[in-house]
């Protein structure tokens, strides 16, 4: 019997909406790097901004899968008691939160207030009908919506989807209006768009909502930057300084924007002010690094023969020392690793070097995150500090195959050409320079010019089997 009561409080259990149903795999982030995260946003956020009233719960399900019960079951407590002083009509803002007591009762072993939280939910659901029984509250949605935005870069386009659909019910609601920004503002991050781009017309909106709110401020002047509009941007910048000159929230995007224009010294000021307010940021020491990196190039750029020797170096343990600071905060911090490795280069340390990148590779694979920007890396690191001209090659066609119409993708497009290109100048017989064309040209759907170059390959490079194979492949999808 008990068996059958266990099996029955599960199936209600899988059928709720929190954190426990909507597949957060802990593979897919870092658990150490979101703690310190959210409760850096629970300090600095105040009641009504954007997401801060699901951050308790979040933080609730981060303790769960830390294996600190606990401290999740004060968390959630805190969630509830936060919204119910914050939200006068609250019962449907505690259906995640109501979810997740369920959940962690379960898991603990505590079958009878499991269900006590599942009899709440009952009440609510009949009290708050949806439109049909596979619909979610609003509510449901836009708190899956910031937690999917936290998470993982990985869950931007669930995010992304999560804040459209909350928004069909409630379309002027700013919290989010701010979050569907935000998502599509990650979602676009890495990818060429236009000035009118769905993002920024997205920030626009929420900032006619929101007028006031620094955060989408900043953040639509990083966009307008990004696309020339200074003059715009630098305004809007100094707005959300202004209104919020010591939140990092804010602090950090203002800073950002300044790394950016260039001016490394004010960035660096803005980032340090931030991080004497959340030290375990791995995110701001990784800025930091990049801005001593910058300066550090402007100097030799600037200076030439004549740079300050003893400045330049100071300025490079600087931005190792950073790099170094945000991966042990956040051991999966590919980018860190990536641009430590690049410095090692600078100093002639080519073993450490290649120790980060393996490192990258292996956690981008584990994560399946990221793995593309390692590719382009180590490619550059092959072809101009190793001297492997054709690891470089293997490495950037991988990172071609991962995301074509990526900065990434198209960078790694690039240098495949030069190579090709400049090996053809060298010599005209190179066969294997125009397979290399060849596979580009497929890649970018450019069927006739790849078969164009596959048969100049095997012409200087006859039975080639990969060269042999794509042509035969290119031939017979043209008919």
């Amino acid at each position: 019997m008990a068996l059958n009561q266990d099996a029955s409080l599960k199936i209600k259990l899988i059928q709720l909406q929190c954190h426990f149903t909507w597949g957060l795999r802990k593979e897919d982030t870092d658990l150490s790097d979101l703690q310190n995260r959210l409760e850096n946003d629970i300090n600095f956020s105040s009641a009504d901004q954007a997401g801060a009233k699901h951050l308790f719960s979040f933080l609730a399900f981060v303790k769960y899968l830390q294996d600190q019960p606990k401290e999740a079951l004060t968390n959630l407590t805190k969630a509830e008691d936060h919204i119910r002083k914050h939200n006068e009509e609250c019962e449907k803002m505690l259906i995640v939160t109501y979810g997740d007591f369920a959940w962690l009762y379960y898991h603990l072993n505590d079958h009878v207030k499991s269900m006590h939280y599942l009899e709440k939910l009952e009440d609510i659901k009949q009290r708050f009908p949806t439109q049909s029984p596979t619909a979610f509250h609003a509510e449901v949605y836009g708190e899956m919506g910031w937690t999917f935005l936290m998470y993982s870069r990985k869950y931007h386009e669930k995010a992304k989807e999560c804040f459209e659909k909350a928004l069909i019910e409630h379309p002027d609601n700013p919290d989010w209006n701010c979050g569907y920004a935000t998502a599509l503002c990650r979602v676009e991050y890495g990818s060429n768009t236009t000035e009118d781009s769905p993002a920024g017309k997205q920030l626009r909106r929420a900032l006619e909502l929101s007028p006031g709110d620094p955060y989408i401020m900043a953040l639509l002047g990083l966009k307008l930057a990004d696309h020339g509009r200074l003059n715009e941007a630098e305004e809007l910048i100094e707005r959300a300084l202004m209104i919020s000159p010591d939140n990092p929230h804010v602090m950090r995007y203002v800073a950002k924007f300044f790394r950016q224009l260039g001016s490394m010294d004010k960035a660096i000021d803005l980032f340090n002010r931030t991080l004497e307010k959340t030290p375990n940021s791995a995110f701001l020491h990784h800025q930091i690094a990049v801005c001593y990196r910058n300066k550090r190039l402007n100097l030799r750029r600037n200076g030439g023969k004549n740079t300050n020797r003893e400045e330049a170096e100071h300025l490079l343990l600087l931005a190792m020392h950073h790099f170094q600071k945000a991966i042990e905060l956040k051991p999966s911090f590919i980018y860190a690793m990536i641009d430590l490795a690049l410095l090692h280069t600078k100093m002639g340390n080519l073993t450490k070097a290649e120790e980060l990148f393996q490192e990258a590779f292996q956690v981008a694979r584990a994560k399946n995150d990221n793995l593309q920007n390692v590719h382009q890396c180590y490619g550059d690191f092959q072809l101009y500090h190793k001297r492997s001209e054709s690891l470089a090659i293997e490495h950037y066609m991988k990172g071609c195959q991962i995301q074509k119409d990526s900065k990434v993708g198209e960078k790694c497009v690039q240098k495949l050409k030069k190579i090709a290109k400049k090996r053809t100048d060298r010599n005209p017989s190179d066969g294997e320079a125009f397979g290399i064309l060849g596979y580009v040209n497929q890649l970018r759907g450019d069927k006739l010019q790849a078969i164009e170059c596959y048969e100049k390959a095997l012409l200087y490079n006859p039975g080639n089997d990969e060269f042999l194979t794509a042509l035969c492949d290119l031939r017979l999808s043209l008919h």
